[in-house]
């Protein structure tokens, strides 16, 4: 198993802002996809769409407000089945402190190179939503090859 590990600071006081933008559908489309739909509780499915690309269906496993979100692969990329997007958050001074992983892959393909460098980018699209209030979520995101 292989997993794409990230770790962000997010200027703001307390993590209030960057769960928001993790467990809301507003939140989500400023900052991963504007074509985002669902419900976003523990136990319920949001639809992640990218015009053009592709898409995928997160069943919510975890929310702790202000703490962790958990999302469970249910479609998408046969790369992507079964595996978990995890997002912990603590306070750090001034930081809410990000710590992301991906975790599951069956083995690390090309694919995961490609899907560790857009999770780079959309997770500083998601520090610039919370501190500006504009992030970049695809279509609006840079684009680094065929896959986007």
């Amino acid at each position: 198993m292989a997993d794409i590990l990230h770790r962000i600071g997010v200027r703001t006081p307390t993590p209030e802002k960057v769960y928001d933008a993790l467990t809301t559908i507003d939140g989500l489309a400023g900052w991963w996809t504007t074509s985002t739909t669902g419900k976003t509780d523990a136990g319920g499915v949001i639809e992640f769409r990218f015009p053009g690309v592709g898409g995928f269906d997160m069943e919510v496993v975890d929310v702790r407000p202000h703490e962790k979100v958990t999302w469970r692969v249910a479609d998408g990329p046969e790369e992507w089945l079964g595996t978990t997007v995890d997002f912990d958050l603590r306070q750090d001074g001034d930081y809410t402190i990000v710590l992301f992983k991906h975790e599951g892959w069956r083995e690390p393909v090309e694919f995961m190179n490609h899907c560790s460098t857009k999770w780079g980018q959309f997770l500083m699209s998601l520090k610039e939503l919370v501190e500006t209030g504009t992030g970049a979520p695809h279509p609006h995101d840079v684009q680094i090859s065929d896959w986007h």
